[in-house]
């Protein structure tokens, strides 16, 4: 496929750093969309703060660059306005589960029809290298520099847990896998989730003397268990692996919808 004509070339070149995984993650956005077909003008991206949230300022769709944490609040505004766009969010570990962690649960638990891309790295990349709700225990970080001491989230379980139609884990290491998660995601009705492991070599992987880039990826291929092979090892075999693959799939009722139907049963009873 032809990836430069969803490109604005004039703001390149790219901020992140070699090694970064997340441009990885941006060409399996776009092939999701070439497949399915959609037009720019039927897409809406939406993103926070941080190095994900960079990523709208690269393609050619409509897009909305806002404030830290708030991109699923954004996306909410502007799904209920117009409930035809498809409305993708571009988000980060610490931008959507810590200052945005409530608009996390609440859009999932909402089953509102947003598709989530939440680069999951880790680490406060952007702004300094600090501890994000993913951190592993024991990780050191910049504001954590003897080890992180805090339990980290499970953000697909959480996002599972709080009402989504569908979520998703993949890597960048096995990057045709992950287009195929993000192209089922968009096409869901309702709230849709893919975690999208990616390394950051610079903020966590020098903190953490983790190599480079490559080193990183190759970690995150021996790390990787599928979920049908994860279903018959013990929960000691699965310590510090990574389940990828569609973790939830499943029928809810979707809240533009049922906020039309309101309007309309409201609509009969005055008229």
């Amino acid at each position: 496929m032809d990836y430069m004509k969803y490109i604005r070339r004039k703001n390149f070149p790219l901020i992140w750093c070699p090694g970064c995984g997340h441009g990885i993650v941006m060409k399996a956005i776009l092939r999701a969309i070439d497949r399915i077909g959609l037009q720019k003008d039927e897409i809406c991206m939406v993103s926070g703060i941080g190095c994900s949230s960079r990523l709208p300022g690269y393609v050619d769709f409509n897009t909305l660059h806002t404030t830290h944490g708030r991109a699923i609040a954004f996306a909410t505004g502007v799904k209920m306005a117009n409930p035809n766009l498809h409305v993708i969010v571009i988000t980060g570990d610490g931008d959507a589960t810590a200052i945005g962690g409530n608009h996390y649960i609440h859009g999932a638990r909402r089953n509102i029809d947003l598709t989530v891309i939440l680069f999951n790295n880790n680490i406060y990349g952007m702004t300094g290298g600090q501890v994000s709700p993913t951190t592993p225990i024991g990780a050191r970080a910049s504001t954590a520099p003897f080890g992180n001491p805090e339990n980290s989230f499970n953000i697909s379980g959480l996002a599972e847990a709080a009402g989504a139609s569908f979520v998703a884990r993949g890597t960048v290491y096995d990057a045709v896998q992950l287009d195929k998660y993000i192209e089922k995601a968009i096409l869901k009705k309702g709230f849709s989730v893919v975690e999208a492991l990616t390394p950051c070599p610079t903020a966590y992987g020098r903190r953490n003397k983790l190599g480079n880039g490559v080193t990183m990826m190759k970690e995150l291929k021996e790390r990787s268990v599928s979920i049908n092979k994860a279903k018959n090892l013990s929960e000691e075999e699965l310590k510090d692996m990574i389940v990828t693959g569609v973790l939830v799939d499943r029928e809810l009722p979707e809240y533009t919808q049922n906020y039309n139907m309101l309007i309309e049963r409201v609509r009969e009873t005055k008229s």
